[in-house]
This record gives structure tokens, C-alpha cells and sequence, in this order.
């Protein structure tokens, strides 16, 4: 059935399921673009334990994923961000009001059909803070074997430490393998590992920056900046939108082992004879309690307000999601909850 939204009609962009999983080996693999689909396990089914070399290895017994793993479909949105619109409802139909997003900027759509169910702003330019992690995450998978172990130095923990910013209890000495490091990124947004691996893998922040940031270019994100693997204040916040984040968010979880990090909610690294145990809860207070979320990514600075992407597969649908610049840490889960319900109620099931 057709859909229009303020300011003209519906986006089409339907686009059939793959249900083939090709990945990377040793070489890194390109990043994908805007609109592109992406190989993916068969749509309600798991993403499969892989073994061997390739960036795709199996992921740790330790991790519990908080839901079933939908494959993720491709996507062809077009929308012009801009001020706040939503979709309309079709004659004859009555439709629920929008929920209020208190945030500086939001983004909701269907990655299936197009349709934009909100856009909040979305095309501003603002820091996006640890959503940041998301594109270092996905690098690092690009980039690393995840059975690459790395040191961490010292360097690391001061970083996290004068920045007063959010960690994994990591220490100097400790030698831990990708996979979980990539699990202290993502569940309790460690700057402490997004450092590690940008020194190992960059080497450095400059040339891993670059690598975010060339990957962001390939991707269409052309609003984006990185200047950070962390989106720390310093040495400069960067800066992103969220029709961008939508479009990371989007492609991200297309990646199997990434879609399964972003859905885990604890971490469990037992202790070994060159690392401390470790215990890393998600973040994402959506898991777990919001029916249908797949994770992905909260983050937080000054700048930056509280921030959320999101994503949830509602009666066979992928609803993508971002908030930025909200003012309360919670409200952003709840906002996200709300416009979820709102907009699988304007969808009808796939049947």
C-alpha cells in the first residue's frame, strides 16, 4: 500500500533478501555503500559460528545475545533530512499522533520499504560521541583477525582516564584478542580499547581516523567527519548526522559478528594467564526489555547530549533509529521505545 509524508511521496526501496554469507579473509574487506545489499544469513536465523583466519571467527562462549538475530535487508533511502516530518497516513486510515522526541535530532525509517517515519533535524551537523565506536568497530573487522591479540599499554588507560571518559578496566600489560576487545568497545563503550585498537591497527589515531573516514566516504556518509576512534571532545569531536547514523546503523548490522557484539548484553572474559577476568555489560537499556531490538550503540559527551542508535525487527520490518542531542539519560531509551511501537503500528505485518 502506498505511504506519502510530508513534503512529497513514500520512498520506494524494496530490494530482495541475500541469504548467502560471503566474508572477508585476511584481505580487508570494501565497505559497502548507501542503498548497496550486503550477503547475510537467511532472514529469523542466526548469524553461523565461523571458524578459520578470516575477521569472521566464532565469537566467545561468554557472550549471551539478548535476541534471536534477524538477517538485515537491503535498503535504498533517499531522503532529504531537514526539519521535523513524518510519514502521513494513507486516506481513509487513521493515524497516532508521533510521539514527542525531545532530542536536538532524530531519525526513524523502515529499512525495508524506505519510508521515513521521522526526521527530526536530521541532516544538522553535531558531534555524535560514542556512536563514534560503531564505525571503529566496524573497521577493526576490516582490518584485524579477530584471534589478534593485542598488549594494552599504559597509553590506553591514561587516555580513558584523563578524559574522563567511559572504560573497560583494562590494564597495562594485559594481552586480549580483538573479538573481546571489540566486546569492550561496544557494551561499555570502552575508550580504553577503541585507543588500543586504533594504535595497533592504524597504527595510530591518524591513520585509523583516516581509515574511518575514507570507510565513511564509501559508505555515502557525507555529512560525516571523524577526528577520533572515540568521539571524545578531544583532539576534536567530529561531527555527524543522524540520517548518517541511520545509514551506519543500517550497515553495520549487516556484518554478522558485529550484529551479534551490538545485540550481547554481558560479556564474560574469564581470567587467563595475560589477562585479568572481565565482566562488560551493555549499556543499551533498550536489550532485553524493548521487543525486537538488535542493539546498537549509546554514547555521551557534553557536546553531544545522550545519544542512541537503535534498530528492531516489529512483524517482519527493520525499524532504524537515531537520537542525538537528548538531555536525559534514560528519556532516549524511552523516546526510542515509543517511536518503535508508533512506527511498527503504521507498518502492516509481513505475512
Amino acid at each position: 500500500m502506498a505511504r506519502m509524508h510530508h513534503g512529497g511521496t513514500r520512498l520506494i526501496a524494496r530490494a530482495a533478501l541475500v541469504t548467502a554469507v560471503t566474508l572477508a579473509t585476511a584481505s580487508p574487506a570494501p565497505a559497502l555503500a548507501w542503498g548497496t545489499s550486503a550477503p547475510a544469513p537467511a532472514w529469523g536465523t542466526s548469524a553461523p559460528a565461523l571458524t578459520g583466519g578470516s575477521p569472521a571467527h566464532a565469537l566467545a562462549a561468554g557472550s549471551t545475545a539478548s535476541v534471536p538475530l534477524a538477517a538485515p535487508r537491503a535498503s535504498a533511502l533517499t531522503a532529504a533530512p531537514g526539519a521535523l516530518t513524518f510519514t502521513a497516513a494513507p486516506a481513509g486510515e487513521r493515524r497516532a499522533s508521533v510521539p514527542s522526541v525531545p532530542g536536538r535530532a532524530a531519525y526513524l525509517y523502515d529499512a525495508d520499504t524506505g519510508t521515513v517515519h521521522l526526521n527530526k533535524q536530521a541532516g544538522k551537523r553535531m558531534p555524535v560521541a560514542s556512536l563514534t565506536k560503531v564505525m571503529t568497530a566496524y573497521v577493526i573487522l576490516r582490518e584485524a583477525k579477530l584471534d589478534d591479540t593485542v598488549t594494552i599499554q599504559a597509553a590506553d588507560v591514561r587516555h580513558a582516564a584523563t578524559n574522563g571518559a567511559t572504560h573497560a578496566s583494562l590494564r597495562a600489560g594485559e594481552r586480549l584478542t580483538v573479538r573481546d576487545l571489540l566486546y569492550a568497545v561496544m557494551l561499555p563503550s570502552g575508550a580504553d580499547a577503541s585507543h588500543a585498537l586504533a594504535r595497533v591497527y592504524g597504527p595510530g589515531n591518524t591513520k585509523f581516523v583516516a581509515k574511518m573516514n575514507a570507510t565513511a566516504r564509501s559508505m555515502g556518509l557525507v555529512d560525516t567527519r571523524y577526528a577520533s576512534a572515540d568521539g571524545l571532545p578531544k583532539p576534536a569531536p567530529g561531527h555527524s548526522t543522524a540520517l548518517d547514523q541511520a545509514k551506519l546503523a543500517d550497515l553495520a548490522l549487516r556484518d554478522p559478528v558485529l550484529r551479534i557484539i551490538a545485540s550481547t548484553r554481558r560479556h564474560v572474559v574469564a581470567k587467563s594467564k595475560v589477562h585479568r577476568a572481565h565482566v562488560w555489560t551493555n549499556s543499551n537499556k533498550l536489550l532485553g526489555k524493548t521487543p525486537g531490538v538488535m542493539g546498537l550503540k549509546t554514547g555521551y559527551t557534553g557536546a553531544a547530549g545522550y545519544c542512541l542508535s537503535f534498530a528492531a525487527d516489529r512483524d517482519g520490518h527493520r525499524l532504524v533509529g537515531v537520537i542525538l542531542g537528548e538531555s536525559n539519560a534514560d528519556r532516549r531509551f524511552q523516546t526510542a521505545t515509543r517511536l518503535l511501537d508508533w512506527a511498527s503500528e503504521q507498518t502492516p505485518p509481513e505475512l
